[in-house]
């Protein structure tokens, strides 16, 4: 005998998948493929060139590269004698947005370098970039006094900043590249998600931030870069260039205190 529809909202009938924008509800006669989606929670946020109203129950929060090795002292930018401390910038924002958003339900995914011990994966002209002459400390090698790999998964390289708390509902994916979408699972995870808005956060605000915002934007999602929860140690002309372009060509910029009051304001119905 068919599952009927009584017998599907009764709860007798098992969820299949973990999103839940996109799931099916399976029992011992049927699959049910028809489950209809939470409706929208919608707030408006104020953002430029103009304000944004978007779904929360479609939305989730990516924060890109908040690691020890751009973020922290002995990580691999200060040791190649770089400043990592304007990478810094956007934890003191993000302890404050994250939790805001966590509680209205809108998942944290955290995107950071994750590299295999072998580089198996890392053709040369990646590993070019991070070591332009083919000497010095590039990527997978140890930091010197340290012991930890350069951005080598499961390292303190690679680890979030300890500042910035990860939940147990968080989720983590690896990168190999600049953006966060290329051979990895981040666009099948927030397909599953039923995700149709992304908050863009993290460093560096003109390299991983807007490549992983820019290739968001062309696979179809609605993109708000927070730019006080980005950052980057390059000079101030990159960030105005990106903000420029991604205002122009590629999603929206906000703020994470307009964020916050969009927030409140479903909060408080």
């Amino acid at each position: 005998m068919a599952t009927t529809a009584k017998g599907i909202e009764a709860g007798s009938a098992n969820p299949l998948g973990s999103g839940r924008g996109y799931h099916w509800l399976a029992d011992s006669g049927n699959i049910n493929m028809a489950v209809a989606p939470p409706p929208p929670l919608a707030v408006t946020i104020d953002a430029q060139l103009q304000s944004v109203t978007i779904d929360l129950h479609r939305t989730v929060i990516i924060v890109i590269d908040m690691q020890n090795d751009f973020c922290a002292k002995g990580g691999w930018v200060d040791h190649i004698g770089a400043d990592y401390t304007p990478d810094r910038a956007p934890i003191e924002p993000l302890q404050k947005l994250l939790p805001e958003l966590r509680a209205v339900g809108v998942p944290v995914i955290w995107v950071n370098w994750g590299n295999r011990p072998d580089l198996k994966n890392m053709p040369p002209n990646q590993l070019h970039l991070y070591k332009r002459t083919g000497v010095g400390i590039g990527l997978g090698e140890p930091l010197p006094g340290h012991g930890a790999r350069v951005l080598q998964k499961d390292s303190w390289a690679a680890a979030v900043v300890d500042e910035l708390k990860q939940e147990p509902e968080d989720i983590c994916v690896d990168k190999y590249r600049m953006s966060g979408f290329w051979d990895t699972p981040l666009d099948s995870i927030l397909r599953n998600l039923g995700t149709r808005t992304i908050l863009f956060a993290g460093v560096n605000t003109d390299q991983c931030v807007l490549h992983s915002l820019t290739d968001a934007n062309f696979l179809g999602y609605g993109c708000l870069m927070v730019e006080d929860c980005c950052a980057t140690s390059s000079p101030d002309y990159c960030t105005q260039a990106t903000l420029f372009n991604v205002k122009k060509g590629f999603g929206f910029v906000t703020q994470s205190s307009d964020v916050i009051a969009a927030l409140k304001q479903v909060r408080a119905k």
